[in-house]
């Protein structure tokens, strides 16, 4: 880290070189694009300088202790380096990530696919209660929520939905979301008070880039439909929906939510090209001996990662076995302490698998 710090330093001082001379401001995209960089780098130079000043105020206070007797002092200084402590580990934390960012936030959009499982009815309203969810978290962070494809019940559920979320992080967020989630809760159609049990699937596919994947356009079938609204009754008489068959995996995508044919297929491409550079990775982690098992599995009962339990207030998330209170928030896309729990203790899970 050190010598990436050097050269950061070192840069910083050629460009507050550059934005001292006058005539780069008659070239406003430049000027623009170096003050931004200036602004990027003077912000690590400045956390690694509050580091260095926790770092020195520790070390004072340590030969305090060593020279102090009276205990009310002691206790006082004791509280304050634990508060300095705690506060530069904050800080590495986050010089660490600009300077290192994690991986998979690189991917700006993702695919959402929420399936209704067991359950019937009540599975369908879940899956469209997990959609709300997660779109009222992506509006929380900034990001859009777009629906691609779905298939409505009468009653307001989804059978499935398909989606697109476009925001940078987004998958580095919900990468842990892709699995069976179960609800237990009394129906509002339950007269005997009953609680059921349902569930719906969750899978999310980082939206690739166009180069990552290469489909040949022969390997494609493409159908034409008009699109449909609640209950499955078509809402337009031009068929501008697409579906697409990838006739080599055999996938089947389909997009209806754009008003012209192009743009479906156009929207279609890319959920094909994730759900195939998807395959690609599960094929070699499986020749690897190294995939436990598919996202979704048979949306059965039994495979679940999460579980909403409803008459206690309480969701637990069955992989890191940690629970958390306050459903009517969670469920009205208050994640975070959630999601970073998940991130952290996931990723120890990962390590830990890696050394065995």
């Amino acid at each position: 880290m050190n010598g990436a710090l050097e050269k950061i330093k070192s840069e910083y001082q050629e460009l507050t070189k550059k934005l001292s001379d006058p005539e780069l401001f008659s070239d406003l995209k430049k000027s623009q694009e170096i003050l931004k960089k200036h602004s990027e780098l003077k912000k690590i130079i400045e956390l690694d300088e509050q580091i260095n000043n926790n770092s020195k105020t520790i070390k004072e206070n340590e030969d305090l202790l060593a020279s102090e007797r009276d205990e009310e002092i002691l206790k006082m200084v004791n509280e304050e380096i634990n508060n300095l402590k705690n506060k530069k580990d904050n800080l590495e934390k986050e010089l660490k990530n600009i300077l290192h960012p994690d991986e998979t936030s690189k991917y700006k959009n993702i695919i959402v696919e929420i399936r209704a499982g067991t359950g019937g009815d009540e599975a369908a309203l879940f899956a469209n209660n997990l959609f709300k969810m997660y779109s009222k978290y992506a509006q929380s962070k900034g990001w859009d929520a777009t629906i691609i494809d779905s298939s409505q019940t009468d009653i307001g559920g989804f059978k499935e939905v398909i989606f697109e979320i476009s925001g940078r992080g987004a998958y580095s967020d919900l990468q842990y979301e892709s699995g069976v989630h179960r609800v237990q809760r009394v129906p509002g159609t339950e007269k005997s008070g009953r609680i059921h049990t349902s569930t719906a699937s969750v899978a999310i596919l980082p939206e690739v880039e166009e180069e990552d994947v290469t489909i040949k356009n022969d390997d494609i079938l493409m159908e034409t439909y008009r699109a449909g609204g609640p209950g499955g009754q078509n809402v337009n008489k031009v068929e501008t929906a697409v579906r697409l068959i990838h006739k080599p995996t055999g996938i089947i995508v389909a997009c209806q939510v754009e008003r012209s044919q192009a743009r479906n297929r156009e929207r279609a491409m890319k959920i094909l090209q994730s759900k195939i550079t998807q395959e690609q990775k599960e094929k070699q982690a499986m020749e690897q001996g190294q995939l436990r098992k598919s996202q979704i599995g048979t949306a059965d009962r039994s495979e679940k990662i999460r579980t909403y339990n409803f008459p206690q207030d309480r969701v637990t998330d069955h992989r890191i076995k940690e629970s958390w209170h306050g459903l009517d928030k969670i469920m009205a896309g208050e994640l975070s302490v959630m999601i970073q729990s998940l991130k952290e203790k996931m990723l120890i899970l990962s390590i830990s698998e890696t050394s065995n």
